[in-house]
């Protein structure tokens, strides 16, 4: 028996494999995080499910739409400036079923003169154009 045909065979049957959904949804998170830190609203948008019934929770606030939830994107963070450098950490994955899944998380604004941070809690549906939020709820910590 040859190693190097089986080892290629391996190889190769592990790439056909699908990507397991907390990697594909890492992947949107990690795309929002680099298109963010690029200042590139549109691109960070791309995470959510582009639908009337998406929905973000923030302060005592619940914005519904994918369009109004892209408006006060751009309206909060209209410069690079107010978008800073952001971060995604303590990531906290859990798939609920084939289609669905919930994401705790962290973020923090690295800014000239602050930092803010919080925590947010992601409801991720798969959908034809793959996993996207559906539900965002993003708090602030208080500022030091």
């Amino acid at each position: 028996m040859k190693i190097v045909p089986l080892l290629g065979f391996i190889l190769f049957a592990a790439a056909a494999l699908p990507a397991a959904p907390a990697d594909e949804i890492r992947a949107v998170i990690q795309a929002q995080q680099d298109a963010w830190n690029r200042g590139d609203i549109d691109a960070f948008m791309n995470g959510y499910a582009r639908a009337e019934s998406t929905s973000f929770v923030s302060e005592d606030t619940v914005r519904r739409g994918w369009e109004t939830v892209r408006a006060r994107y751009q309206e909060k963070y209209s410069d690079r400036a107010k978008m800073g450098t952001l971060a995604f950490s303590e990531l906290e994955i859990n798939t609920l079923s084939n289609d669905s899944a919930v994401v705790l998380g962290r973020w923090q604004l690295r800014r000239a003169n602050d930092q803010p941070h919080g925590r947010f809690t992601l409801i991720f549906r798969r959908t034809k154009d793959g996993w996207k939020i559906v539900h965002d709820h993003t708090s602030a910590a208080p500022a030091p």
